[in-house]
C-alpha cells in the first residue's frame, strides 16, 4: 500500500484548508484510514480516524467540530476538512492505512504510512 497525501499550504488563522491522502491498491475500501500530525519538536499526535465504510469517525478533541474526516472508496481517497484553522494546528499532517478496517487513535495500529503535507496556519 502507498500513500500519497496533497493539499496542504499557507492558510490564514480562521481559514479553511482540505488535505487529501491517495491509496494505491485494489483493497483500499477495507481499510481503516487516519490522519496525524507532528508539530516541529513535538511528538506525532492523532488528528481524525474513519473506518473502512466511513460509518464510523472519530476526532482528537482539539480538532472536534472543526475538522471532518471522510472517504470516497471509488477513488480511492481519504480527505481531512480543516475549518477555523488556528496557529496551533501548524504541523506536517501525515495519512495512515490500517489492515483491521476499524477506528483507532494508537499509531500503532496502522501499518502504512504516507510522507505527509505540511500545513501552516498564520496568526
Amino acid at each position: 500500500v502507498q500513500l500519497q497525501a496533497s493539499g496542504g499550504g499557507l492558510v490564514q488563522a480562521g481559514g479553511s484548508l482540505r488535505v487529501s491522502c491517495a491509496a494505491s491498491g485494489r483493497t483500499f475500501s477495507s481499510y481503516g484510514m487516519a490522519w496525524f500530525r507532528q508539530a516541529p519538536g513535538k511528538e506525532r499526535e492523532f488528528v481524525a480516524t474513519i473506518n473502512w465504510s466511513g460509518s464510523y469517525t472519530y476526532y482528537a478533541d482539539s480538532v472536534k467540530g472543526r475538522f471532518t474526516i471522510s472517504r470516497d472508496n471509488a477513488k480511492n481517497t481519504v480527505y481531512l476538512q480543516m475549518n477555523s484553522l488556528k496557529p496551533e494546528d501548524t504541523a506536517v499532517y501525515s495519512c495512515a492505512a490500517s489492515l483491521e478496517g476499524g477506528i483507532y487513535s494508537s499509531a500503532l495500529r496502522y501499518s502504512y504510512w504516507g510522507q505527509g503535507t505540511q500545513v501552516t496556519v498564520s496568526s
